[in-house]
């Protein structure tokens, strides 16, 4: 069985001192693929340093919404040049998230356009995050969408009919941690979604799934997330593995 992170921020400082550790429990849990999704600039030099041998490490480069303030202007021509890279998957993350700060919200708008244009001349999907901004995060999409932009809502946490619309969007959902949470609400609407279309993370080190939830989040602990899908879908583990990184595959474009 493998199974596939397609987002997890390993290269930050809360893994400075066990990172070793961290990836020998994901291999030990079957996680032999991670997708490294960018927070800023400085995030993308520290995922070559990232190294295990049973372990492919995908890389993003992106500016995070809550990291606009700290990058405007947003260099489109550093993005697209990274971007265009056969070494990189993916652009992002990228997104919107009005819980920190309603402060730069044209400004991280201004930043999702210019990924979503980005990510479209150079063919790759577009992970986004969306934290209390689902209507005006889908409304971009929708006004960039010209039937080549694919992505994921990373960290999927809306309701079943917001699902459906990203998915009519041409998204794909990222199934993480909160999902088995109880009384979020939201395993019962991702058990609504296709299989075909949903695709597993940690986001680590943040949203570890129960068990662990308010612990460190790593990669191998994506297995309750799966373990939970699982058991949302009435399928066995192994079905959801297989068909989530087939899944994470086809989206990024990448081979085993």
């Amino acid at each position: 069985m493998i199974l596939a992170d397609t987002h997890s921020h390993l290269y930050v400082e809360q893994f400075n001192d066990d990172i070793t550790e961290v990836l020998q429990r994901a291999v030990d849990a079957d996680v032999r693929h991670i997708f490294l999704p960018a927070i800023d600039w400085k995030s993308i030099p520290k995922m070559d340093d990232l190294q295990h041998p049973d372990i492919t490490f995908y890389k993003m480069a992106g500016i995070h919404p809550c990291s606009v303030e700290e990058n405007l202007p947003v260099d489109g021509d550093k993005l697209l040049e990274f971007c265009q890279r056969d070494d990189f998957v993916a652009v992002g993350e990228t997104g919107l998230d009005y819980h920190w700060s309603k402060d730069f919200v044209d400004e991280q708008k201004k930043s999702l356009h210019l990924h979503c244009e980005v990510a479209k001349e150079v063919g790759k999907p577009i992970v986004l995050h969306n934290r209390k901004s689902t209507n005006d995060l889908l409304d971009i999409i929708e006004e960039e969408q010209d039937g080549s932009l694919t992505g994921v809502w990373h960290c999927f946490t809306g309701s079943a009919d917001e699902g459906k619309r990203a998915l009519d969007l041409g998204l794909y959902l990222g199934v993480g941690g909160v999902s088995t949470f109880k009384n979020a609400g939201v395993g019962e609407a991702v058990a609504e979604m296709p299989l075909n279309k949903l695709i597993l993370e940690t986001d680590a080190p943040y949203l570890s799934p129960s068990p662990k939830r308010g612990k460190r989040n790593e990669p191998a602990f994506m297995r309750y997330t799966a373990e939970n899908l699982a058991e949302l879908m009435d399928l066995s583990l192994e079905e959801i593995a297989e068909k989530t990184t087939q899944n994470a595959f086809e989206l990024f474009s990448v081979n085993a």
